[in-house]
């Protein structure tokens, strides 16, 4: 049997700020980019309580909580923080996935730490987050990854939940459907229309019904709702892209702009950030992504294996294209890496 833990820090971001400048700890905050145009990342718990969340936009925020104070993120220090959490991790397994720079699972089936028992390794780990970085850690304990995803969230801020093998059932018969990472507002509203509203409502529908009404993502609800999740803790993620994209503070549709924009800022960072994947891979195509004022948004591909920085342009001509003159809100420049790259081909790049 597998024991996963699942830790996932509280409001990661504003966290570090409110650690980092203690003027900020009893007062609303979000981080984000400032200005009107501007979105937040996260916020920290006080703000929450407005109703302040991740992704809503300043404007929005500040009407929800006139008091809110928003601060500039820091990525920076954000991952250097992370790298020093995940050293942490590893003192107690090597089996670690990082799904961002503030949750991770950790396999500790086999740790002989405390003896093999997740719960005291989970609140140890959680210790010494705080200890050494004054940060505070919310874990979930289970014997899968997708239960232990769903336990870290049962006793937020700075607690844990522990799902035995003996109480997994009794657990998801009361589980909000809703709680299931990848089922938003839309499907719980579909799901709720079949009479679907927790894990006991899905054990006692018919399968095969289930299946015929919601397709792939029955099957996934029927797995779930049995406590079937087979996923291994897989320690490192290949990257299938890199990307840039910048939100603009005032809309455009001069094409000369966005051009000029995207050779003076966008190019050079992209390559910059891909010069260490293309040691070991190669570009598989290109790729422009354009959101307009309207914020539909849409992507022009082409296959190539190098940097052309013309079909660049000529990608931003199709994409454009597609706004019928909408002005743009928001460009951004990507690059697929294929599976491995030939010994014989070396990329230099000419600033």
């Amino acid at each position: 049997m597998q024991k996963i833990i699942h830790v996932d820090m509280d409001c990661f971001y504003a966290a570090v700020e409110m650690r980092d400048n203690p003027s900020l700890k009893n007062v609303p905050i979000a981080v984000g980019s400032k200005g009107a145009r501007g979105v937040l990342s996260t916020s920290n718990y006080i703000a929450r309580q407005f109703g302040v969340r991740s992704a809503m936009p300043n404007a929005k925020a500040l009407k929800l909580c006139p008091e809110l104070v928003i601060v500039n993120g820091r990525m920076n220090v954000y991952r250097e923080t992370s790298i020093q959490i995940r050293e942490i991790f590893k003192r107690y397994t090597d089996l670690v996935e990082p799904l961002s720079l503030d949750e991770a699972y950790l396999d500790v089936s086999d740790s002989f730490h405390f003896y093999g028992s997740a719960t005291l390794i989970a609140q140890q780990i959680r210790q010494d987050i705080y200890t050494e970085l004054n940060l505070t850690a919310s874990a979930g304990i289970a014997p899968n990854k997708f239960l232990a995803k769903i336990a870290s969230d049962e006793n937020k801020p700075n607690g844990q939940c522990v799902i035995t093998p003996n109480n997994v059932n009794e657990f998801i018969k009361k589980m909000p459907l809703s709680k299931i990472p990848g089922v938003g507002k839309v499907t719980y509203e579909k799901l709720k229309a079949h009479g679907l509203v927790c894990g006991l409502d899905v054990i006692n529908y018919d399968k095969a019904s289930l299946i015929n009404q919601f397709g792939k993502l029955g099957i996934s609800l029927w797995d779930k709702c049995q406590g079937i999740d087979n996923r291994a803790v897989i320690t490192s993620r290949i990257p299938k892209s890199v990307g840039v994209e910048r939100t603009f503070s005032q809309n455009t549709n001069s094409f000369e702009e966005l051009s000029r924009y995207m050779y003076e800022k966008l190019i050079p960072e992209l390559k910059n950030r891909a010069e260490h994947h293309l040691k070991t891979r190669n570009i598989s195509k290109l790729g422009v992504k354009v959101k307009f004022n309207d914020f539909h948004q849409t992507t022009k591909e082409f296959k190539q294996d190098y940097f052309d920085d013309t079909l660049f342009e000529k990608l931003l001509q199709e994409a454009l294209s597609r706004g019928e003159g909408k002005s743009v809100r928001l460009l951004g420049v990507h690059i697929g890496l294929a599976e491995q790259a030939n010994e014989q081909q070396q990329y230099e790049f000419e600033w």
